[in-house]
């Protein structure tokens, strides 16, 4: 029998219900609201693949098995139309389907705890996401030289003369330059970089900090390279006042008409700072992808795991996996510099 608390929602109702908390829960710092969106478009799918007048009592674990594997055969709509050559998996990515399951399982539980099932189906599904494995087509971290030529060309930007007779929106070197290097070698969340204002960098003993303002509420504070900080100073004495004209935003990042920089705004930064790198060097590149540039190369160089972890904001190390690519020649430099074959008499 059904007990008298249980609510027969349809799916499309239960999904209204939890989008709407999961978006009140942006309000207090709980999610992001980037995150809130990821759950809202996946709940969203959960919709169209179950049927949005079902019950959602009435879904089984075979029923949510039979979602699973239909988002896993959805087009992913990042590639382009024939881009999967014959015999490649052409379906969601690996992270994608995680992310999926991640997103109905949330909901799944709060729908126990809402009295509108009464056993959570994801408990007795047997499908699993596909295992992350082999080699990637391309890595998404940048190599050495590659970070260096991004970074070498960010801080030029520094340098370069204010061309007269330029307007304000035409004057954002100083802007794109801090950029480039947060991303670079802080590792941020695009929304993390977009949402920071003025107030959020300090100085404690002479050392420059960021106050990062993370996923779920957190915060860190992440110390700044010098190089890094004598940019940011730059851009805040000379490049962001004559953006900002008679305004009040207190938005670290403007755009031209002086208002807070929008997050699809980033990767047209990066890719006009990229047009200075040598061609030998360059290599496109998403905001994300500068994220695991930051953390393979701390990593690979041997800085403290725990360092990282806190440097990117996780609140787990295992997580520090999914930000660590395979770097060219990395085994043979660890070998030459063997640590028990140091210092030997």
């Amino acid at each position: 029998m059904r007990p008298a608390e249980l609510e027969r929602v349809t799916v499309a109702e239960a999904a209204d219900r939890y989008v709407e908390l999961v978006r009140a829960r942006t309000l207090t710092g709980a999610l992001s609201p980037a995150t809130a969106e990821v759950y809202a478009r996946d709940v969203a799918t959960l919709v169209e693949l179950a049927g949005e007048r079902v019950v959602l009592d009435d879904l089984t674990g075979a029923d949510v098995d039979a979602i699973l594997l239909a988002f896993a055969r959805k087009p992913d709509g990042r590639s382009s139309p024939g881009s999967a050559r014959e015999g490649e998996w052409a379906g969601q990515s690996p992270s994608s389907q995680a992310r999926f399951r991640r997103s109905i399982s949330a909901l799944f539980k709060h729908a126990v705890l809402a009295g509108w099932v009464q056993i959570n189906p994801m408990t007795v599904s047997t499908v699993t996401s596909r295992q992350r494995g082999g080699l990637r087509a391309e890595r998404r971290a940048l190599t050495r030289e590659q970070a260096q030529g991004l970074v070498g060309a960010a801080r030029g930007l520094e340098e370069a003369p204010a061309e007269p007779g330029k307007r304000r929106d035409q004057r954002t070197g100083l802007r794109d330059a801090v950029i480039v290097l947060l991303l670079a070698t802080v590792g941020p969340r695009v929304s993390e970089l977009v949402r920071a204002n003025v107030e959020d960098f300090f100085t404690n003993d002479g050392v420059r900090y960021w106050r990062i303002f993370g996923k779920g509420g957190r915060t860190r504070d992440v110390p700044l390279p010098d190089d890094v900080a004598r940019v940011l100073q730059a851009y805040l004495v000379r490049g962001r006042p004559e953006m900002a004209g008679a305004g009040g935003e207190k938005a670290l990042l403007l755009s031209w008409r002086g208002r807070r920089l929008a997050r699809g705004d980033v990767q047209a930064v990066i890719d006009r700072v990229q047009r200075r790198v040598d061609p030998d060097q360059r290599r496109s590149v998403t905001p994300h992808g500068l994220r695991h540039t930051t953390a393979t190369h701390l990593l690979a160089d041997a800085v403290d795991m725990d360092a990282v972890r806190r440097v990117l904001g996780h609140s787990d190390l295992s997580t520090l996996g999914r930000y660590r690519d395979e770097l060219p020649g990395e085994l043979e430099v660890a070998m030459r510099s063997h640590p028990l074959l140091r210092g030997r008499p």
